[in-house]
């Protein structure tokens, strides 16, 4: 059965459906809009429309200097390969695995923004969109499609766009929310299902030994949630490790960029409900997930999850209105009078700033809230502390030692809100690893931080 006739057996209405034929085509006639020096906007996350990307590479000897700009995209993007970079130029506003070589060597770029700004971008003109590239649940009988597994960045950038390409995908699932676009935005419909890509949450390279940290790592981070507390965290080991520690915790809620699989047993069970949020009660308000296809189907027409754009999402007077606003992110280093470094190693960029900073101040600045950065004491090797006298040369310090309340390794709890230099130092050689607790010492004694 044909996606068309499956609308008619939901009883599309036949304007609707009128409108939907118009605009059919194949990836490869669509993608024949995309002209040299464009800028293309791809929907990322597990979102990424993958056919449509395959036919656009099909197309490099045809085009250059083209533009490609998203956050992480999880799976394999063919346009950084070398041999790529005269056809398309990707600049990431976050980057993962399947890109850092490619920035690396200089075949692609990194913006540094925070998510709460990025679209910004878009909405200023400061990036124009030429072309949008969107993976699309099939319109509903009003003509609406769903961005489903990620909204956050690419609703606005799609908004500016001067010509949509959906690829509309029976395996999308319909999110609700501020999550939709009509058939009418759309300038050309590509039909074509295949599963969504997936990100699963289990290293499956962490030792047990590792494992063994997050999971004491979780459980100090869970000490620090109320009963109430409504909860930002990502995905990984750390998240995982943080929810099987508040099972015993009353009517939590979420408000949060991201969720992954993990949330899924405690909505089942109860303990998160959102009922004593002061925003959007009852609700758990999202920007994108990043997980398996259990998540998926999780939030496939599920009214209790709301996706909105990552400018409301993520802004710290929106993520402040939160009364017992607990954000829980993660970092790369942090130097002893409390410098977060989260996004580069040296001067490598390793990711991105991406939300970190807008649910720190806006946690600091809800009522009853808690700003949480938490980390292992050191690398997975045990070799390195990642609590350092000096941020290495060329770090980035994504989350300031203004920002900075509490951090949260396997050996404790600092907390350094309205804390000297000297307090602060004490507090974090207290959490670091104890291989490394004499060299931190000796140097804050040497430059008269203790």
């Amino acid at each position: 059965m044909t996606l068309v006739e499956d609308l008619k057996q939901k009883n599309i209405p036949t304007n609707i459906l009128n409108i939907y034929n118009k605009k059919l085509t194949t990836a490869d006639d669509a993608v024949k809009q995309i002209k040299s020096g464009d800028n293309i906007v791809v929907q990322p996350g597990c979102a990424v429309p993958l056919e449509l990307v395959r036919a656009m590479v099909k197309r490099k000897n045809e085009i250059e200097n083209v533009t490609l700009y998203h956050i992480l995209i999880v799976g394999e993007l063919p346009y950084v390969e070398p041999g790529m970079e005269n056809h398309f130029r990707h600049k990431a506003f976050f980057i993962g695995a399947n890109t850092r070589k490619a920035v690396h060597e200089g075949r692609a770029e990194f913006i540094p923004i925070f998510l709460s700004e990025l679209p910004l971008l878009f909405k200023r003109n400061i990036i124009p969109v030429d072309v949008a590239l969107l993976n699309l649940s099939p319109p509903d009988e009003h003509g609406f499609c769903s961005y489903g597994v990620d909204v956050g960045t690419i609703k606005t950038a799609a908004e500016r766009a001067k010509i949509i390409i959906g690829q509309v995908n029976t395996e999308m699932p319909r999110s609700l929310g501020d999550s939709f676009i009509h058939i009418n935005k759309i300038h050309h419909i590509v039909e074509h299902n295949e599963p969504i890509q997936e990100l699963p949450q289990v290293d499956p390279n962490a030792s047990k030994e590792l494992l063994m940290v997050y999971d004491t790592i979780g459980r100090r981070v869970a000490d620090l949630i109320e009963d109430g507390a409504t909860l930002q965290m990502g995905i990984g080991a750390i998240p995982d490790s943080v929810m099987r520690y508040v099972r015993d915790r009353k009517n939590l809620g979420i408000h949060t960029e991201m969720f992954s699989d993990g949330i899924i047993p405690l909505v089942e069970e109860g303990i998160i409900n959102g009922e004593q949020k002061s925003l959007h009660p009852g609700k758990i308000i999202a920007g994108f997930v990043l997980g398996t296809r259990k998540v998926f189907d999780f939030i496939d027409n599920n009214p209790v999850i709301e996706f909105h754009p990552q400018e409301y999402v993520n802004d710290p007077f929106i993520i402040a209105k939160n009364k017992k606003m607990v954000a829980i992110n993660s970092a790369i280093e942090i130097d002893l009078t409390g410098q977060v470094c989260a996004d580069s190693i040296g001067t490598k960029i390793f990711s991105g700033i991406g939300g970190q900073i807008d649910f720190i101040r806006g946690a600091a600045h809800s009522e009853g809230g808690k700003p949480i950065i938490a980390l292992p004491s050191t690398t997975k090797d045990g070799q390195v502390s990642r609590i350092v006298p000096q941020l290495r040369p060329g770090a980035g310090v994504v989350t300031s030692r203004g920002d900075v309340h509490y951090i949260v390794t396997e050996h404790g709890v600092a907390h350094l809100f309205g804390k000297s230099l000297k307090e602060r130092a004490r507090e974090l050689i207290k959490i670091a690893h104890p291989n490394f607790r004499d060299e931190l010492t000796k140097y804050a004694k040497e430059t008269r931080h203790i």
